[in-house]
């Protein structure tokens, strides 16, 4: 009987508030020994340390490196962290993970993944919204072919969480201080869902807005998205409304997929519902949804499928490269916003 492979050693460097959720799935993920917690703040990396298994505490990314014998490192730190620390892992040749918004520019963005592409390294952006187990159903059921042309996917982003001037204070303070809120911390998840379910992105209009002045960004705003395919996506958010769930945060709002067959409508506590055209019934599809982690455990979907690319080879969604699309399109939004004008890609 053939040995079985050792524990792929992984270390983590942020230990912030998202932070948890990633080290709550190495710490559940099997074949994977979570042994490295990094942090500035020694007393964050030594908490979650303790909380989540990890022997070994640093406060530098370079003497984790250096120190830890890693087979994966995972970065869950702000963009303009990012490059560096992409470039320190590469150096290195360790498989990387890295949190969206990725990096701080579309341009360093860029260069980043040449970087690692140059020293044969693999790259992964941390967008989990695609693997929620509701958007996964989804996928199957528009890969399947009975729901026919597609016309339409609308988002209504409705967290509820914008409101006044405490608005994020409480989770992610730095929020206020954005100057491009909405798309660049959160459309962006919409912009890669999209792409997920209806192909590529041809053009897009904007129109966005700041509803709350004690923050610096946009935190509305709708945007149309063009696709090769002749669908269309819309994109209609506004952070201060909310909507029905018992956990806002869990979808964020509502989402309906238009087709000539029928319609399919996700509500904001996860549930998929499946309405043949010309009928008022409709039927419940099972997504296998979770309810720990996060939004339908999608953290520890995502770090399980990179687990499998290093393994086994398995296909890798998110590689740096393909990730730059969705940067390109949130930069053509922003472009779109500020000439008050269509942008074709």
């Amino acid at each position: 009987m053939a040995d079985a492979p050792k524990p792929l050693r992984v270390g983590v460097v942020g230990a912030g508030y998202f932070a948890n959720f990633h080290y709550d799935a190495w710490s559940r993920l099997p074949g994977v020994s979570l042994v490295a917690s990094c942090d500035l703040d020694t007393a964050k990396a030594t908490a979650m340390a303790g909380r989540y298994g990890a022997a070994q505490v640093f406060s530098n990314p370079e003497a984790m490196l250096d120190a830890a014998a890693l087979d994966l490192v995972d970065i869950a730190t702000p963009p303009g962290t990012h490059a560096a620390i992409v470039r320190s892992v590469a150096d290195r040749g360790l498989p990387v993970i890295c949190q969206k918004a990725f990096c701080a520019t579309l341009e360093e963005a860029r260069a980043t993944v040449d970087y690692c592409a140059a020293r044969n390294v693999v790259l992964v952006v941390h967008e989990n919204f695609r693997f929620q187990p509701w958007h996964r159903a989804i996928r199957r059921v528009l890969d399947s072919g009975e729901f026919g042309e597609i016309y339409q996917a609308t988002f209504r982003l409705r967290p509820g969480d914008g409101q006044g001037p405490d608005a994020y204070l409480s989770r992610q303070p730095y929020f206020q201080k954005m100057p491009r809120f909405l798309i660049r911390e959160t459309g962006i998840h919409f912009i890669d869902t999209f792409r997920f379910l209806l192909g590529e992105v041809t053009g897009v209009y904007a129109s966005l807005r700041r509803l709350n002045l004690a923050i610096a960004g946009e935190d509305a705003g709708i945007v149309q998205f063009d696709f090769a395919s002749g669908a269309r996506g819309l994109f209609d958010a506004n952070r201060l409304s909310d909507h029905i769930a018992e956990d806002r945060r869990r979808t964020m709002g509502d989402m309906w997929i238009e087709a000539t067959r029928g319609t399919l409508r996700l509500d904001g506590n996860g549930r998929l519902f499946q309405r043949s055209f010309g009928s008022n019934a409709e039927r419940l599809i099972d997504t296998g949804a979770e309810t720990s982690g996060f939004a339908g455990d999608s953290v520890f979907a995502l770090q399980r499928h990179v687990v499998g690319h290093l393994r086994a080879g398995a296909p890798l969604e998110n590689s740096g490269k393909d990730y730059l699309r969705n940067l390109e399109i949130e930069d053509a939004i922003y472009r779109s916003q500020q000439s008050r004008s269509y942008v074709s890609l």
